[in-house]
């Protein structure tokens, strides 16, 4: 890995003892080792039935892991600078993809969702790239109006206007989960820029109310809601996929029936290598385990927070904001998918990052994740070249 670092193009000095953050890298490298052990497991039996090879999702897997870490390396060579000076281009990047994934012949429908683009053999989904280049453009915006939001609460409608049209678009795939993230996401932006506590309640009453009037409105997000409260009720049908959850849950018990034992991924699981390997993760390691993930993905969303309050230590209002995001939006998928496969929150499509099969969602993390570490990476050599500066 450090031959690897040497060869980008980091304006690092020779007496400086700066480096990247390694702690987070590396609760990232174990995350992603549990990720490739645990897709392996959870998904022989269902591709060996349907795509007559077991290791069909491993390569699969292994060849977006390859595309995620050369991906993260070139975001590793780019300075903190031009994500913030260029950071407004990217709110229209992400217009475009949403309204191209839209487009019939060029967006893919998966499962009634049209939220996938088709580039060659990988499909890429648009509403994680979405996540990413929203941090970034809101980190930029917020950090230059950060002022004005703080003295004229009227300035919060720009900001918002841009996110209901992320949101409107989203909706329109439909991808309700997105939503919910990236407005928890760009909401704790806003407030860590300097909305007041009461406009930010009131923002989050007025989103709250109008996904709840959407989940009511809509026949089947309203069933989901129900399923959830009472999966028992229907676990034949409507409840099958939550029931069949919490059965690999009450099957792991303590310590789990060790690695590659799992039942529940036998196909009686749906999209037990995507959105519920938590649950076969919990059916192989049991209770034990499953603390242990859960104290990874704590270590890691601390150390986020962290770089995040060193920087609004340093004053560095873009990094802050950002890394802050990068934090609120790692929390929400880890708590939102650990919370559908557990049963606390009714089903929705959200992979657990690092661990999960999806290509899109491991692509897109790792390039967070390299953003938080060149982020931080400069911000240290600012730290360390401002007392020089001052002599």
């Amino acid at each position: 890995m450090n031959a690897v670092l040497a060869l980008l193009p980091f304006e690092r000095k020779a007496h400086t003892n700066v480096s990247l953050d390694w702690h987070l890298l590396t609760l990232v490298m174990v995350l992603l080792s549990v990720g490739l052990v645990m897709v392996a497991s959870a998904s022989m039996d269902f591709a060996a039935t349907h795509f007559g090879s077991p290791w069909f999702f491993v390569k699969r897997h292994i060849v977006y892991l390859l595309l995620a870490i050369s991906a993260a390396l070139v975001v590793l060579a780019i300075p903190t600078n031009l994500w913030r000076r260029y950071g407004w281009l990217l709110f229209f990047v992400a217009i475009a993809l949403l309204v191209a994934v839209l487009i019939p012949g060029i967006g893919r429908r998966v499962n009634g969702s049209q939220r996938w683009l088709a580039l060659g053999p990988i499909t890429i989904q648009a509403s994680e790239v979405v996540k990413v280049c929203s941090i970034i453009f809101f980190a930029s915006y917020l950090s230059n109006s950060q002022l004005l939001i703080q003295t004229q609460w009227k300035q919060l409608f720009k900001p918002l206007l841009m996110l209901l049209s992320l949101m409107v678009l989203l909706l329109m795939e439909p991808d309700f989960g997105g939503t919910v993230v990236l407005s928890f996401t760009v909401g704790g932006m806003l407030f860590l820029a300097g909305a007041k506590l009461w406009q930010c309640f009131l923002l989050l009453a007025i989103g709250f109310g109008s996904l709840a009037s959407l989940a009511i409105l809509s026949p089947y997000r309203l069933e989901r809601l129900v399923t959830f409260l009472d999966p028992w009720k229907d676990q034949f049908d409507s409840g099958y996929q939550l029931t069949q959850s919490l059965i690999a849950f009450g099957r792991g018990e303590w310590l789990g029936l060790g690695l590659g034992n799992s039942i529940q991924k036998l196909l009686y699981l749906p999209e037990a290598h995507t959105d519920f390997i938590f649950s076969i993760f919990a059916e192989e390691y049991g209770f034990v385990g499953v603390i242990l993930l859960l104290a990874l993905f704590v270590m890691l969303i601390v150390r986020v927070f962290l770089i995040a309050k060193k920087a609004i230590i340093k004053n560095d209002s873009f990094i802050g904001i950002a890394v802050f995001g990068a934090g609120i939006l790692l929390t929400c998928q880890v708590l939102i998918n650990v919370g559908v496969a557990s049963g606390f929150l009714p089903t929705k499509g959200l992979t657990l990052p690092f661990v999960s099969y999806g290509g899109s969602s491991l692509l897109m993390n790792s390039i967070l994740i390299a953003l938080l570490l060149r982020m931080d990476y400069d911000l240290e050599m600012s730290i360390v070249e401002s007392p020089r500066s001052k002599q």
